[in-house]
């Protein structure tokens, strides 16, 4: 399943990143590196998914964008 959703990476002083979704508010979860960070998302969506099914609640209709096919995404990509 493919899922699109908008993630917000805060710098943290200390280093590294906090991820969240203004569309889905129980997502948070961090990384040392932007890479490491989008890695932990999965496993934190795959949590509130399960959150969300467990408590009945439906998630937000705009979320799921297909379950198999193309996919279009936008990434930041920096180029030294």
């Amino acid at each position: 399943m493919h899922y699109k959703l908008p993630l917000l990476f805060e710098p943290q002083t200390e280093g590294g990143y906090t991820v969240t979704s203004p569309l889905l508010p129980e997502l948070i979860t961090e990384g040392h590196r932007v890479e490491d960070a989008l890695d932990n998302v999965r496993d934190a969506l795959a949590a509130v998914i399960e959150l969300y099914a467990d408590t009945g609640r439906a998630l937000p209709s705009n979320l799921i964008v297909s379950e198999t096919g193309s996919l279009w995404a936008e990434t930041v990509v920096a180029v030294p």
